[in-house]
């Protein structure tokens, strides 16, 4: 096909959009579901409403192909597990019974039945639910799901193309099941799952599918020879059959690298490849591999993971040099829309210049039909278009909110000293246990406790006028004394003010820094109904003033036991923002952790005397490829360590991980030099804790024994079982005992009984300890 038929094939697509509505309506009818205050049948109807309204809008924008089967209740992962039926043995009685209620049980639990284990989607902050399998899993198809959402697309007369998680990267998420050898692997089950796929791939084709997505992020990690073996052989397998519908094979988030060949040659009609950031390697990539000859291409020129405006002249030029390596060249945003917020319309609090520098859906949206529109019909025909994006683009280079030269001169100052403590850890370890005078298990827990409906009521009241800054204050002084009393009543050692001021825990830095910016209406989704609005750092940080020191002092003056300091650590905040992209991460995480830094010192000096810098974001923003891994670990453990690196000895520095995979970055956990790290383990049954006896890791750890993503209630036995399972891998004398991450998102009932049985369980292996 010449360039120029290639050209006028372009078309425009995603991969899939946000799910929640412009109101978050989905997560408001779960939830409301989940009280027994809406139906299923009322769920369903604004499930089936929300859908429609993507597809249309998306059709009205442009969008010659709509995506269908990424619409979900809670995670796309846990859809792919029913449409599998890889249902969990314990699950599978619910399930049955009730096919709505059973799926919310496999996410959430219940009192008696624990949930599936819950981690990080690849390098994002959306959260996956695991796949638990066995050599005994059988697999079974179920494409209602998927058939039902193409018939309600095709039923609007437009074309769709369904999306699944493809084969190879089911079986590289998933985990053995409880019971099941720790060194099984779920590939071994390929075989077994592909007659499955398939079946699914045959319904479609008959519900009226041309195109299906099967998308397979994991091979654009390091993947090895077998596993390239198995990619290689699945879609031999699933492209050799008859009945099924074009095959699309999507990968995002990083370079395919030597996975590429393997897809370039498989017999599929098209890829999906992303070419933004990192993976604009593909690029050369795919030049290298011959192209992909008679093959639909998708090209992902889109960022569709961050919030700025496209340089649309840049993308067209990588457009074009694609129309040479494939039959047809499709365009697209680099990943599904998932990961951004809904509509940067919305937005009436944020300065109109600063303001056209975004795109959130909707704006990428109307980048790929306008680039698809240029790429088919040529750029003069976009080309009002252009210029009003290269005056964004100069309008955000040049403007002052991006570069403040006090911080700059303040960062090239900084030296390696500044990010190293006073004393080794031994030293200080001895300083801080004379100086705190903690119990054997020391009980504490992360931060932040239940966010009550007054306490939101209040929060929304100040920021229509009902109440006054006065008037608040005093009920935020309320909520602190209530939470410092219960942890006194209860036993905790180490107590918290429960963060009754905070929105959440980066947004309310931000919205104290410089060079962020706030949304109103940026919700994306983190997992399930629990959405998060990311600020947008979009200049040079600083802190003006103190922004926790006041409530801390205040939690401090009504107890005598110690109350940490709770601060959001630099690698989290960029991580769960929308960092700028104008210039290295590494100067930017700099830059947090000295305003960080004068945090950690202010409370100090105030008379705290644990600090807590919570960095959950580490492991997560673990770069895909091991090649890029030492650059990164760098930085990021360089910017706790300035974060914190100028108390004095006795002052015990906490850090906090939960909901990732933390066996990779255990050398990079040691090199933090915090005093006590806690870290997420209950529903991974401890297996942190192994890891971190492993290393030969040197410093105190609390591995969750309460897992605070469920409502059930962890019995003082159950907590008490998870301790001495920690107890194998870590000494008593350097074990911790608390949740797995905070308790913001839980009610009182469960929190009060939950952190009741947490101490109970303590005092009893305590008393089995001194009985030793």
């Amino acid at each position: 096909m010449t360039t120029k038929s290639a050209a006028a094939a372009a078309r425009a697509t995603v991969y899939g959009y946000p799910r929640q509505g412009p109101n978050r309506e989905l997560k408001k009818a779960i939830e409301g579901y989940w009280k027994g205050r809406v139906t299923a049948d009322a769920l369903r109807s604004t499930a089936a409403e929300l859908r429609r309204s993507n597809w249309r809008r998306l059709a009205d924008a442009g969008i010659h192909e709509v995506p269908t089967g990424d619409f979900s209740y809670y995670d796309h992962v846990l859809d792919t597990t029913v449409a599998l039926g890889a249902i969990p043995e314990r699950h599978r009685s619910s399930v049955e019974a009730d096919a709505l209620d059973g799926y919310f049980a496999m996410a959430r639990g219940t009192q008696d039945i624990a949930p599936l284990e819950m981690t990080k989607w690849f390098d994002t902050n959306y959260h996956y639910l695991v796949p638990e399998l066995g050599p005994d899993t059988v697999f079974t198809a179920d494409s209602t799901k998927q058939v039902a959402e193409l018939k309600e697309a095709l039923a609007l007369d437009l074309t769709a193309r369904p999306v699944l998680v493809g084969p190879i990267t089911y079986l590289l998420l998933a985990k053995p099941a409880p019971g099941v050898a720790a060194d099984f692997e779920p590939l071994t089950l390929l075989d077994r799952l592909l007659p499955v796929y398939a079946e699914i791939l045959a319904d479609l084709r008959a519900a009226g599918a041309e195109w299906v997505q099967l998308d397979e992020p994991a091979l654009v990690q390091d993947r090895t020879p077998a596993e390239l073996n198995a990619a290689a052989r699945a879609y031999r397998d699933l492209g050799g059959r008859t009945d099924r519908p074009k095959l699309l094979v999507a990968s995002y988030f990083d370079r395919l690298g030597e996975a590429l060949p393997v897809l370039a040659k498989a017999p599929v009609e098209g890829l999906a490849l992303d070419f933004t950031g990192s993976a604009a390697a593909n690029l050369g990539a795919l030049a290298a591999v011959g192209g992909l000859p008679g093959k639909r291409l998708v090209a992902g020129v889109v960022n569709g993971r961050n919030i700025w405006v496209n340089d649309l002249s840049a993308s067209l030029a990588t457009l074009g040099t694609l129309l040479g390596l494939a039959d047809r060249v499709d365009v697209s945003a680099s990943c599904s829309l998932l990961h951004v917020p809904l509509d940067a319309a919305a937005e009436r609090d944020i300065e109109p210049q600063i303001l056209r520098w975004l795109a959130f859906a909707r704006q990428k949206t109307a980048e790929v039909v306008t680039l698809a529109k240029g790429l088919a019909q040529g750029t003069g025909t976009i080309t009002a278009e252009l210029a009003a994006n290269r005056a964004d683009l100069a309008s955000r280079a040049g403007s002052p909110i991006t570069g403040d030269p006090a911080v700059r001169s303040r960062s090239a100052a900084v030296t390696e000293a500044d990010a190293r403590r006073s004393q080794p850890y031994a030293e200080r370890a001895a300083a801080q246990r004379a100086h705190l005078k903690l119990p054997l298990l020391p009980t504490t827990t992360i931060g932040s406790f239940p966010q009550t409906g007054e306490l939101r009521i209040a929060r929304a009241d100040l920021r229509a006028g009902r109440i006054d800054a006065a008037g608040y204050e005093e009920r935020i002084k309320a909520e602190i004394q209530e939470v410092v009393s219960f942890q006194e009543t209860t036993g905790i050692d180490v107590l918290v003010h429960g963060e009754a001021e905070r929105n959440d825990m980066v947004q309310y830095f931000a919205e104290r820094l410089t060079g962020y910016l706030a949304t109103r209406h940026g919700w994306v989704q983190s997992y399930g109904t629990r959405y998060v609005r990311p600020p947008i750092l979009a200049g040079d940080i600083s802190r003006p003033e103190p922004m926790t020191v006041r409530w801390t002092t205040y939690a401090q003056s009504l107890t005598s036991r110690p109350v940490k300091g709770m601060l959001t650590g630099p690698v989290t905040m960029l991580a769960w923002s929308f960092v700028r992209d104008d210039q290295p991460l590494a100067e930017t995480a700099r830059q947090v952790a000295l305003a960080l830094r004068e945090e950690v010192n202010d409370l100090e000096a105030a008379g705290t005397s644990v600090i807590q810098v919570d960095e959950p974001a580490l492991r997560e923003t673990l770069p895909l490829r091991a090649a890029d891994h030492t650059t990164y670990l760098a930085w990021a453990t360089e910017a706790f360590r300035l974060t914190a690196g100028g108390v004095r000895p006795d002052t015990q520095i906490h850090t906090h991980m939960c909901y990732a995979e933390f066996g990779d970055i255990v050398q990079a956990i040691d090199d933090l030099d915090a005093d006590v790290i806690s870290l997420e383990a209950a529903r991974s049954h401890m297996q942190v804790a192994r890891e971190l006896a492993a290393h030969g890791y040197p410093r105190e750890a609390g591995p969750g024994v309460y897992d605070i993503h469920s409502p059930r209630v962890p019995s003082t036995e159950e907590a008490a079982g998870l301790l001495r399972t920690g107890l194998k891998a870590i000494p008593a004398e350097r074990l911790w005992v608390n949740p797995d991450c905070g308790l913001k998102t839980r009610g009182w009932p469960e929190t009060r009984a939950s952190l009741e049985n947490l101490v109970a369980a303590a005092r009893t292996v305590r008393e089995e300890l001194s009985g030793s």
